[in-house]
């Protein structure tokens, strides 16, 4: 009986680091990742993030996406925080990949993380599998959706319907996070259009409508500095923000 006792406690001696081991994201080891590029580096100092993914909990083995991933700046830290054993998928909309540069980017980035798959669609379209994801981010372009542009070719688009279809992609406990720069109350099409900015009560309310629930807000990107009626791209204020950061989840 003693020793069944004695063989019980080691065995559950070595299972418990394991256990331990395989909850612990290893942000650093990400952001240190020698394949990140220097410019994408650069910016890590204000996008903070580890503080980021941590907050919005991202962890190994996680089935991932980044909407309208640009650069892959996101993609490309999210692959190595989730592992081998989880994915990460990288959505660009197809007005941006099919121009010259947009094709080279697009294509540098197929070359530097395989690991990663990447997808293509029309803007004003996205849809994916249901339930696809445990974990999403939107990055500084929910506004986009309220945005339209003759010259990228961005119809007008719908932010109801594509948040819709990210629900239906979300695994039920799913987790979405958004980032955005904060902007004023009033007619959200005209201030996106003029400001690139959104009014973070609507993002609330289009999530909240589509079913997702609003798990937590963080200060983490907050800048009460911001003058909210200037451009994002004044270069007084570019770069620097005053960004909501917002957890949903999709109900269990």
């Amino acid at each position: 009986m003693r020793s069944a006792l004695v063989l019980f406690c080691a065995t559950l001696a070595l299972a418990t680091p394991l256990a331990a081991m395989a909850k612990a994201p290893d942000y650093a080891a990400a952001l240190a990742d020698p394949k990140r590029p220097a410019e994408a580096k650069a910016l890590d100092e204000g996008r903070k993030p580890a503080g980021t993914l941590a907050f919005l909990g991202l962890k190994p083995g996680m089935k991932a996406a980044d909407i309208v991933t640009g650069s892959g700046y996101w993609a490309e830290i999210m692959a190595d925080v989730v592992g081998p054993k989880g994915k990460v998928t990288g959505f660009e909309p197809s007005q941006f990949t099919a121009k010259p540069e947009g094709q080279q980017k697009w294509q540098a980035l197929q070359a530097r993380r395989p690991e990663v798959k990447w997808v293509s669609y029309k803007f004003e379209g996205f849809t994916a599998s249901a339930n696809s994801f445990d974990f999403t981010l939107i990055n500084l372009n929910y506004h986009d959706l309220y945005w339209e542009s003759e010259k990228m070719g961005i119809p007008r688009s719908d932010p109801a319907a594509f948040v819709k279809a990210l629900y239906a992609a979300t695994r039920p406990g799913g987790i979405v996070g958004v980032i955005d720069h904060a902007g004023p109350a009033g007619d959200t099409r005209a201030i996106v259009d003029r400001l690139h900015r959104i009014d973070p009560a609507v993002v609330k309310a289009d999530f909240a409508k589509a079913g997702f629930l609003l798990d937590g807000e963080s200060p983490l990107l907050a800048n009460p500095q911001d003058d909210h009626s200037k451009t994002v791209f004044d270069p007084a204020i570019r770069g620097k923000t005053d960004r909501f950061l917002f957890r949903f989840r999709k109900p269990k």
